[in-house]
């Protein structure tokens, strides 16, 4: 059986400066999704999703990829739970599969689905590791799809159902839970441009389904506390760094636009009650006002119990007039280093969490994705040496301990991702996990960023003199700038 302690050639791996900084109760963990790794698409009882469905439509995915069989998590996940043992980590977020669970989007949950969920909760109880599950990462139920998908207001009241009858389920097994995963990439991504399932492509459409993701998410978190009091509950949204290419006006108003789009259009209206001026002047002509009914920004806004934030990247945004609805144009910040093209810049992180502290939430935060896919491979000797990768690890997880320093309440740390997977609309093209998966005889070799983190995980628990657990509240940041700085996000 392959685990991270297997040798690898001597090679001299960074320290993170910061690790003092991080509270004696934070929690290290990796991520997955369940249709980027779990297979098994017709197992199971299990049903399409829409992305059964946008996968295998010709010419949307990177070479046809699709995910029927992934990384076989579905029939291999006994070993994969050892090998993520053997990691070192405390906590495990994973996403149950909607539609495997409930294959029509309604009606009683799949008994097959259920059985395979709890044997794999179970076993990562046995083995001390704590799971944060995610009840929605992006695999809708196709039925439900045809049904108008997200941009039908009854898919909101769908998702609480689903959510109330998983807690029944699998509850006694896991007291951390998440809603949505970026319900961002869902909306825009999956209505708005098209690049994810379901492939639509209409502004409104992707508005509707903004809306409707809130207030499932709001829904949602009702029915969960119905189900168990003392479950803990948050949604997970992707924060991107937003800067403008210059001061002038007309691009500094873009920034204002791409973040009210990206960023506030989800954080708004969950942990203030109610979409700000920016958002409501961005998408006022798509009819935002005539999408929220009475009680509608009540129940977004249900008390929850962390802030669930995903970070990848900084962007530089300008005013273009041809650049759809927002009239934004858009690139990643230099250096774009990763084989997406995306940047590598460590203070992004800390400015994010930091915003988010200071303008949105005192609420616990955990850090439940941030990662970089480069171009990875197995070396003759049989190693993936992915140094690109600890160096990214190690200068974020500082970047972290900087937001820490100034006073975010950040208590946990999900790298993305466990195993290479499935990438969505890119296939397999794109690697991002401390696991190097060969797809093709499902092969799992540990990388050395998967020696780095577990070696970091070490010496975290065994270094002294760690700050004490935070209170519910962090202490107060300093106020925001009364200019508008560099660095928007």
């Amino acid at each position: 059986m392959t685990t991270v302690t297997q040798s690898l050639p001597a090679v001299q791996l960074p320290a993170v400066d910061s690790l003092d900084r991080f509270p004696a109760d934070f929690r290290w963990g990796v991520a997955t999704a369940a249709y980027q790794i779990e297979g098994g698409a017709r197992e199971g009882g299990r049903g399409p999703s829409i992305w059964d469905t946008f996968s295998h439509t010709p010419g949307v995915s990177f070479h046809g990829d699709n995910g029927d069989i992934a990384c076989d998590h579905y029939n291999r996940w006994e070993s994969d739970l050892e090998l993520l043992s053997s990691l070192g980590v405390s906590d495990y977020r994973l996403s149950v599969s909607w539609s495997r669970l409930q294959p029509l989007g309604a009606g009683a949950l799949n008994p097959d689905g259920v059985a395979f969920y709890r044997r794999l909760l179970s076993t990562l109880c046995d083995r001390g590791i704590r799971p944060l599950i995610t009840l929605y990462h992006w695999d809708l139920p196709q039925p439900l799809e045809d049904a108008g998908g997200w941009p039908n207001r009854d898919t909101a009241h769908r998702f609480a159902e689903y959510a109330g009858q998983v807690l029944r389920a699998l509850g006694d097994l896991a007291d951390d839970w998440i809603t949505l995963n970026e319900p961002w990439c869902s909306a825009t991504l999956g209505y708005g441009t098209g690049a994810h399932a379901p492939g639509r492509r209409n502004d409104a459409d992707a508005l509707a389904a903004a809306h409707h993701l809130n207030l499932a998410h709001g829904l949602a978190v009702s029915r969960i506390r119905s189900e168990r009091p003392h479950a803990r509950v948050g949604i997970t949204n992707i924060v991107t760094d937003i800067v403008p290419r210059t001061r002038t006006a007309d691009d500094l108003g873009a920034v204002r636009r791409l973040d009210a789009g990206n960023n506030r259009l989800f954080l708004d209206p969950v942990y203030t009650g109610d979409y700000s001026a920016a958002v409501r002047e961005t998408f006022a002509g798509l009819g935002l006002d005539d999408l929220i009914e009475p009680g509608d920004l009540g129940i977004i806004a249900q008390p929850t119990d962390f802030a669930g934030i995903n970070h990848y990247q900084r962007v530089v945004a300008w005013h273009d007039l041809e650049a759809g609805y927002l009239e934004v144009g858009e690139r990643p910040a230099e250096p774009a280093t990763t084989s997406f093209g995306w940047s590598v810049i460590p203070e992004s992180l800390t400015a994010v969490l930091t915003r988010v502290a200071r303008e949105f939430t005192t609420l616990p935060i955990y850090v439940t994705e941030n990662g970089a896919s480069f171009a990875d491979y197995v070396d003759p000797n049989g190693h993936v040496i992915d140094t690109e990768r600890v160096e990214y690890l190690r200068g974020y997880i500082d970047a972290a301990g900087e937001a820490i320093a100034d006073g975010v309440d950040l208590r946990g740390y999900y790298a993305w991702s466990f195993l290479d997977n499935f990438e969505w609309a890119e296939g397999y093209s794109k690697r991002f996990g401390l696991v190097y998966v060969d797809y093709r005889t499902q092969e799992r070799i540990p990388k050395l960023s998967a020696r780095w983190y577990r070696r970091l995980i070490a010496d975290f628990t065994t270094q002294g003199d760690r700050p004490e657990p935070r209170e519910r509240t962090a202490r107060p940041l300093p106020a925001p700038p009364t200019q508008a700085p560099d660095n928007h996000s």
